[in-house]
Order: structure tokens, then sequence, then C-alpha cells
């Protein structure tokens, strides 16, 4: 009887309010459980990101020793002009990069990469897509190329995304 009369003075605010709360609490539930999956997928964009940048300063390193007539690894000159597709093409046939967000190219070239990486003036966002310069790196002391990538969503917001400058 105690029972019946509490469910009487159940109206629709009440109905309201805990439906709210099982909302709130199964969106909390959700979200620490796919929480690791996010992370393991943003680490390996992050550990994928790394070993291109760390490729790329390995081979400036090697051809500041002074070495004439040396070749990078993706046979460009070290003393000339490093172009860009032969980088990206050794980069994907040799590295094998994994794009945990989808299949296809994991790694592009883009004019911009900051624009890709962090999803500006309304560019498409492609998700563990690392983009290298497509312009090429110039030979030029102070040469500036820029790596990129968006891990996480939103790509705009800090620490969602990736850029890196690299100099000769």
């Amino acid at each position: 009887m105690n029972l019946s009369s509490k469910l009487k003075n159940f109206g629709l605010l009440e109905l309201l309010v805990m439906l709210s709360a099982i909302y709130v609490v199964s969106m909390l539930i959700w979200t620490a459980a796919t929480r690791p999956a996010v992370e393991a997928k943003a680490n390996q964009v992050t550990e994928n990101h790394k070993l291109i940048v760390d490729l790329v300063n390995s081979e400036i390193n090697k051809c500041d020793s002074g070495d004439e007539g040396r070749l990078t690894i993706w046979g460009d000159p070290c003393n000339g002009e490093w172009i860009a597709n032969n980088i990206l093409k050794y980069i994907n046939k040799n590295l094998n990069i994994v794009n945990p967000y989808s299949e296809g190219v994991s790694v592009k070239t883009d004019p911009d990469p900051r624009l890709k990486a962090e999803g500006k003036a309304g560019q498409t966002v492609e998700m563990g897509v690392i983009f290298l310069m497509s312009k090429n790196f110039e030979s030029e002391v102070g040469s500036e190329w820029l790596v990129g990538t968006c891990f996480k969503s939103p790509c705009v917001a800090a620490g969602n995304n990736e850029l890196t400058s690299l100099y000769r």
C-alpha cells in the first residue's frame, strides 16, 4: 500500500529527473569503458609521427657530417634539395605505418600540414593520417619542413594534434 501511494505522486518531473540521472551515469560508464581504446589509437598515431620525425632528423644529422656525395636513404643528395615525394615513397614502402582510425594511406603530402593537423579554415580532417609538407625540403641552412597529424577529435583543441617543424 505504501508503494502505491508513492507511485501515485510520481509525475512527469520525477520521471525526467530519473531518466536524466540514468543518462548521466550511463555516459560516464561508456566514457570510462572506451577511454583505453581511444588512448591506444592516439598513442599509436603519436608514435608513427615520432618515427617519421626521427627518420628525417636522423638523415639531417647524417648529412651534416660533411660527407660530400652522400645520399639520403630515399636517394636524394645530402647537399641538395630533398624531394617530398621521394621521402613519402620511402616511408610508405619501408616503415609500414598503420593508421588505427582507418584503412588506406597513412602518410600523405599536403601544401600546409598545419591546416590538416589542426583542422582550421573548414578543412576536412583525416584522423591518424600523417601529413608531410608537399613542398620539397630546400638545401639552404635553416630551411623548414613540416610534419603534422591529428590523433584525437576535435583536432583544433590543444593537445589533440601534433605539428613538428624540421630544420636543415
